[in-house]
């Protein structure tokens, strides 16, 4: 696909769509979205510490072969997702020591690599990282089943009408799967009278167990997690450390990088974001609160304390103002694909950096601007220190990031700061203008108190599929 191809944005599927008039906890509300690298899996975390795993099908067979057989040109099938399995992943806690409740909401989650068919995903609440693997197993419903001398008498008793009765209901419920059945003699059988496919109904689901549970090494609420190149390390981070583990190892990890002073007087600034290099284990990128992105080598020393390479936009810096420090801190942080680049989010703009230019960003792309006129509005009620995430296309060519409003922007690596495609992230992502969504966004800030974040806007999981088409 040509870099400077045009893009049609079209819906293409939403899940936990909220009926009119249903009411909806907070608890329901997602907290954390993230693709699967191939694109074979979406996973969605939300405030009540529940996990939803989706399984990408194409559609095959979506029209008769007579049908085909008349078309000019193939059939157009955009890729489906599919609830696959949900199961609880965090608790509420209470830590006694510091007094200190602990919600279950899921802040981040991450897709390792799978050996096997498998699935691992790393997912993580405020203090607590969880290792979970996903994998199919066969699963055997009781049928029919009458009382026999050959039938053992726990199956005796599992072959009730009382147990039988309930099985038009889900074998697995948040993960769990009948236990007594991988404890089923094999040397039972059912009397000559009947016949095996009338006792068992062998059927496929997705189990998900705990394997690791890497808890206790975070004071401080933690912001990011990313997986290693190498495939048995990750980092996680929270405002003033980032630790490294090993996928193995649940009891210990390597604190590489610590910002925390001795006097809290002397704080200036916190880890806002860290991410691992796509390519090299031994670099990774972390993001703080002055709008700095520190490239480090974790060959240098045990302590990453020396920055290999400090990203900073100087001309940003140039004029200051009350909120110039507080609109550049940094939310999000993205390695592109190629390894050489990184895109970044501060409260108001996108910013694509070179690792072999640090003075400045190579391109900017503005989505706030139109909200500078209001920042005083936006202190005094807290908004202005929302966090936008971003992301970055396969090739490397188009970004997008979200704002207020259900309102997302998408930008092309070779358009202008403000040749980006505006949409909504609805059923209809009518192309709005700038300036439309602008007066109306300015227009509830000076009536409202801004209260609104990113999570208002993720009651559901929007799809939208991206068509290249010849300019």
């Amino acid at each position: 696909m040509s870099s400077s191809a045009a893009l049609e944005w079209k819906f293409s599927q939403v899940f936990g769509e909220q009926s009119p008039g249903e009411k909806v906890d907070d608890v329901d509300f997602i907290s954390a979205v993230e693709f699967e690298s191939r694109g074979d899996y979406l996973v969605a975390g939300d405030h009540g510490g529940r996990i939803i795993l989706f399984e990408r099908t194409d559609g095959t067979n979506l029209h008769p072969r007579k049908e085909l057989e008349h078309m000019d040109y193939p059939a157009t099938v955009h890729p489906r997702y599919f609830y696959k399995t949900e199961f609880q992943s965090h608790e509420l806690e209470f830590d006694y020591l510091k007094s200190l409740e602990i919600g279950e909401k899921i802040n981040k989650l991450r897709f390792c690599a799978t050996p096997n068919n498998s699935l691992f995903i790393l997912s993580t609440n405020d203090r607590t990282i969880k290792l979970w693997k996903v994998s199919e197993c066969k699963v055997k419903r009781v049928k029919e089943m009458e009382l026999s001398p050959n039938v053992s008498s726990e199956n005796a008793l599992l072959s009730g009408k009382s147990f039988v009765a309930g099985l038009n209901e889900s074998s697995i419920q948040n993960g769990y799967h009948l236990e007594w059945i991988d404890k089923k003699p094999r040397s039972v059988s059912p009397a000559p009278e009947e016949s095996p496919n009338t006792i068992f109904n062998v059927g496929e689901s997705s189990v998900a167990r705990c394997r690791r549970v890497y808890a206790h090494a975070h004071d401080y609420n933690i912001n990011s997690i990313s997986n290693n190149s190498d495939g048995e390390t990750f980092i996680s981070a929270d405002d003033f450390r980032i630790n490294l583990w090993n996928m193995e190892v649940s009891n210990r990890c390597f604190n590489i990088v610590d910002l925390k002073p001795l006097d809290m007087e002397d704080l200036i600034e916190v880890i806002t974001s860290a991410e691992f290099h796509p390519d090299y284990c031994n670099l990774l990128a972390y993001s703080s609160s002055r709008g700095f992105i520190r490239l480090v080598d974790m060959r240098q020393s045990a302590l990453c304390d020396q920055n290999a390479k400090i990203l900073l936009d100087h001309e940003a810096r140039g004029s200051r103002s009350f909120f110039t420090e507080i609109i550049a801190s940094i939310s999000d942080i993205k390695f592109a694909k190629d390894g050489r680049h990184i895109l970044s989010r501060d409260y108001m703009n996108l910013k694509l950096w070179d690792l072999h230019m640090e003075s400045s960003p190579i391109a900017i792309f503005k989505i706030n601007e139109y909200l500078r006129p209001k920042l005083s509005v936006l202190y005094n009620h807290d908004a202005i220190f929302d966090k936008f995430e971003c992301c970055i296309s396969r090739d490397g060519h188009h970004f997008a990031s979200g704002s207020y409003s259900n309102i997302f922007k998408v930008f092309s690596h070779d358009g202008g700061q403000d040749d980006g495609i505006t949409l909504e992230a609805s059923r209809n992502p009518n192309r709005v203008s700038h300036c439309r969504t602008a007066t109306r966004t300015a227009g509830l800030l000076a009536a409202l108190p801004v209260d609104s974040t990113e999570e208002d806007m993720t009651i559901q999981v929007l799809m939208l599929v991206m068509r290249s088409l010849a300019t």
